[in-house]
């Protein structure tokens, strides 16, 4: 297994092809990076998921970094938007962020965050990666960088989603929802049953010990989610709540103990904000909103905006890619399908924290359990699937396939391949974290979208098998 370096950062597994002595290297090649483009903020944010080589990993990067001049500012275990924040407002000139978000517990890695508060982009982490390859001057001894601890920002993070213009806490409390949390026993402990307490949830939390010992497979998708679903029945809970072990993924139970499916978490989101914009804006006339999402999310996001007069903006997947396109478009919602909710009104980065402030005002609103509330929505199945291609290049393998593909449909190769059809779509791309293939499929019913995956995932295994 190779290590893994693309938009999304660096991962590997711990020991085999993530070592703390490259860690270091790329601690400390970051640290140069920050110095090269803000010589006025040689301070670098660094935070961690909670997972066991976590506390390790953070000694390393923060040597590497101080090793170059940079001050170290530890955030100890919390969510990567809380690191994303804290840089934003910190005036730093970076961040580290030190996960494998929904990869199993025997992978780590680091995800960079630029001065701005966002992670790196393609260009920005080219520029990297070639510092990285080269010699790296270190700082003298008496120009070595001072770590401290600083454990205020998930108070700060809390505080800012409990601030919202969209959010009346008092309507919130005045439900007393009752919830039951999984936190996969990362950062999602330290910040997510705190935040649901001051708004008035009655909790019940499953796996929020921060023990970072993965009580399941920490991916937040339904198969892995069958005992946060037993008990929501089990409680009669108004609703279950997952995240991934870095909190940027934010999945949800109906109280039938049914998945209410990560896509819509983005589309609910959508929902909210742009008709408490239409409210805000009843009367006054200005151009219309828009959102930003990426190539693999569900199109129940195009009809809610279509219903609001705003306009839908696609992107590559990586959450980057998204929240790039959000700064320069001015947009007010945007995220990704796997249930990554951007909010710029607090950070421009996917935030689970955000979204379940958004999720519980909307519930509060509505009046409705939430199984109505996705019942209201635009009705759509997604499905996904995952080919392994040995040593082949999956991009190889992609293009290769595109060039024997019949059909009718629109063709997008902004990102993989993306074929459109009228009532439908499929999405062939490399995964940004695994070295696999994803297909992706949606239609407007199950059957319809596992059928599609598996005659894509057929054809390009033949494809492939012809070459």
């Amino acid at each position: 297994m190779s290590l893994m370096i693309s938009i999304s950062g660096i991962r590997g597994i711990v020991g085999e092809t993530l070592t703390p002595e490259l860690v270091a290297r790329y601690a400390a090649a970051f640290g140069v990076y920050c110095r090269r483009h803000r010589h006025d903020a040689p301070t670098v944010v660094i935070g961690r998921d909670g997972r066991i080589s976590g506390h390790i990993l953070a000694e390393a990067v923060a040597s590497g970094l101080q090793a170059t001049g940079m001050h170290v500012r530890d955030l100890g275990i919390c969510p990567t938007p809380t690191v994303q924040i804290a840089v934003e407002h910190e005036g730093a000139g970076g961040g580290i962020s030190i996960t494998a978000s929904h990869n199993p517990i025997q992978w780590n890695g680091l995800k960079f965050i630029g001065a701005s508060g966002m992670f790196l982009d393609a260009m920005e982490n080219r520029e990297l990666l070639d510092i990285a390859g080269q010699p790296i001057a270190y700082a003298p001894w008496n120009t070595l960088g001072q770590r401290t601890d600083d454990h205020s920002w998930l108070r700060k993070h809390i505080d800012a989603v409990l601030g919202l213009e969209y959010l009346d806490v008092r309507s919130i409390r005045a439900r007393k929802f009752r919830v039951v949390l999984d936190c996969i026993n990362a950062a999602g402990g330290t910040i997510m049953p705190a935040l649901l307490k001051e708004l008035g949830c009655t909790v019940t939390d499953v796996n929020c010990d921060v023990s970072g010992i993965f009580s399941h497979t920490p991916e937040p998708v339904p198969e892995n989610l069958a005992e946060l679903a037993a008990l929501v029945d089990l409680n009669e809970a108004d609703l279950g709540i997952a995240v991934d072990p870095d909190v940027d993924r934010l999945v949800l139970i109906t109280e039938r103990g049914e998945p209410f499916g990560e896509e819509y978490t983005i589309a609910s989101a959508v929902r909210f904000v742009l008709g408490k914009e239409e409210a805000r804006q009843t009367g006054k006339r200005g151009a219309p909103h828009t959102v930003v999402v990426n190539l693999s999310t569900t199109r129940a996001v195009d009809d809610i905006a279509e219903r609001y007069g705003a306009r839908v903006i696609r992107t590559p997947v990586g959450e980057i890619n998204v929240a790039k396109r959000m700064s320069e478009l001015g947009s007010v919602i945007g995220g990704e399908g796997s249930g990554g909710i951007i909010l710029p009104a607090v950070h421009l980065g996917r935030d689970a924290v955000v979204g379940i402030g958004l999720l519980l005002q909307l519930l509060t609103d509505s009046g409705v359990p939430l199984s109505e509330l996705k019942a209201e929505l635009p009705q759509y199945s997604i499905a996904k699937g995952k080919i392994d291609v040995g040593t082949r290049s999956p991009q190889r393998v992609i293009d290769a396939f595109q060039q024997r593909l019949e059909g009718t449909g629109t063709i997008s190769t902004e990102d993989g391949l993306k074929i459109d059809f009228p009532e439908h779509w499929v999405h062939l791309r490399r995964s940004n974290t695994e070295p696999i293939i994803r297909v992706i499929a949606e239609a407007k019913t199950d059957d319809r979208a596992r059928a599609l995956v598996n005659e894509f995932s057929e054809k390009i295994t033949a494809s492939i098998a012809r070459t």
